[in-house]
């Protein structure tokens, strides 16, 4: 079979490949399951920081899929290597091993720095690494004064939206239409270290913390409260298990969030960045004795750690190292920082390498990221008030400076709009 003749396929398998935007809407909303509301546009490819819609619009991505193209979009390297696993070979279920696999795990525990005895296990989400967590600290069961069951969360959290996920996961309008949720998860103030002590103890099996709070805005915890956190855990026999899927991977200019307070957890769940778009998570456990918990058959899964999905992380990891993009998302970082902090209507910027958080002074975050994308910048908003940026790690300083450029006047027509008197008044 030629090569035009592939093509034509393709575009069969399409059926209306050059149908526009709202043609593609339509069939959207008669094809899918309304879970996401309505997609903002269509869109049909992408290079580096940049993806076109279907109606030919050029957008700098400054959300890389919530935090997931590390690498922006079609890197030529890691899709060559998807390409070429995939033409080896792309699935064996976890009944055999292969090399991609034991490679990767093998790398990931060189970069966490972890101690002998430490190991991974491979998912194919975030939210399927916390539930794999969530399942080891049931396993941390055995305490001196009886069974350990109280598992503590923060308020703000997000860890997924499985059944045990999302009992980690604070936000009640989530929560509320699946109850009840799997029970012993408590929830305690943020970065409150009063709150921490008063709730770690003997019947603790396990603390979970996101070292940054994306979906609440960028909000990092204290490295004080981290250290802490570690040694009420080490105190109780409590395990500390740090999400990493949104900060981990260097989208913080270091390879791991947690790692900037000199802390190591008892397990960190991984995903996100961690496949550079390509559909990847991870669990790894620190240590002889947690990795211990978990046994032959009291957990699984069919499609993680495929070969596909491991060569596409270690591809990742590969060109971080080689670039030496964490130097790089730390400096473009800081330039952003900078210059959204100089904007007038600005009030607050939390920044830690290329994940920020910037808060208005009025409540137009989500007009202002309808405005932003007619504009040509995709960005989203965690709350009334606060946008949310997690651009891929090899956006380019000249690439910021277009979106700081036309910050001003986004604002502005937002503005005005929200001030507008309606056609009622």
């Amino acid at each position: 079979m030629n090569r035009h003749s592939l093509e034509a396929r393709e575009e069969n398998l399409l059926d209306t490949p050059a149908a526009s935007g709202a043609e593609w809407l339509a069939r959207y909303s008669g094809a899918m399951l309304n879970v996401f509301g309505t997609p903002q546009r269509v869109l049909v490819r992408g290079a580096g920081a940049l993806v076109w819609d279907a109606d030919g619009k050029e957008y700098l991505d400054l959300l890389g899929g919530i935090a997931v193209n590390a690498l922006g979009h079609a890197h030529p390297f890691v899709t060559s290597v998807i390409s070429s696993q995939l033409a080896t070979l792309g699935h064996v279920s976890n009944f055999f091993a292969s090399p991609p696999q034991i490679a990767l795990a093998e790398k990931l525990l060189q970069l966490t720095g972890a101690p002998e005895g430490s190991k991974v296990f491979f998912t194919n989400s975030g939210t399927e690494s916390n539930e794999a967590a969530f399942k080891l600290a049931r396993r941390n069961a055995d305490g001196p004064d009886g069974p350990r069951r109280k598992i503590i969360a923060l308020e703000g959290a997000f860890h997924g939206r499985t059944m045990g996920a999302l009992a980690l996961t604070a936000k009640q309008a989530y929560r509320e239409p699946f109850e009840p949720l799997p029970g012993g998860v408590v929830h305690i103030p943020f970065n409150d270290a009063d709150a921490l002590r008063a709730a770690v103890d003997s019947q603790t099996a396990a603390v979970f913390l996101e070292p940054i709070q994306g979906e609440a805005g960028v909000k990092p915890l204290d490295a004080e409260y981290l250290r802490l956190a570690r040694e009420l855990c080490t105190e109780h026999g409590a395990l500390l298990i740090v999400d990493e899927v949104q900060t981990g991977v260097g989208r913080t200019g270091a390879w791991f969030a947690i790692q900037e307070s000199g802390v190591l957890p008892d397990a960190m769940t991984l995903a996100k960045g961690l496949g550079g778009g390509f559909p990847i998570g991870a669990l790894v456990t620190f240590g002889e004795k947690t990795s211990a918990l978990l046994n032959p058959g009291q957990h699984g899964t069919t499609f993680g750690g495929n070969p596909v999905g491991t060569a596409a992380a270690l591809a990742t990891l590969h060109v971080i190292e080689q670039q030496g993009l964490l130097a790089q998302v730390r400096a473009t970082g800081e330039h952003l920082k900078a210059g959204l902090a100089a904007l007038d209507g600005v009030t607050e910027v939390r920044q830690r390498g290329l994940l920020i958080g910037l808060d208005l002074d009025a409540d137009v975050a989500p007009a202002f990221v309808t405005a932003a994308l007619d504009a040509g910048f995709i960005l989203n908003a965690p709350g009334p008030r606060t946008l949310r940026l997690a651009p891929p790690l090899i956006l380019s300083v000249e690439q910021a400076d277009r979106f700081l450029a036309a910050f001003p006047a986004i604002l502005s027509t937002v503005l005005s709009a929200a001030s507008a008197p309606t056609a009622a008044e």
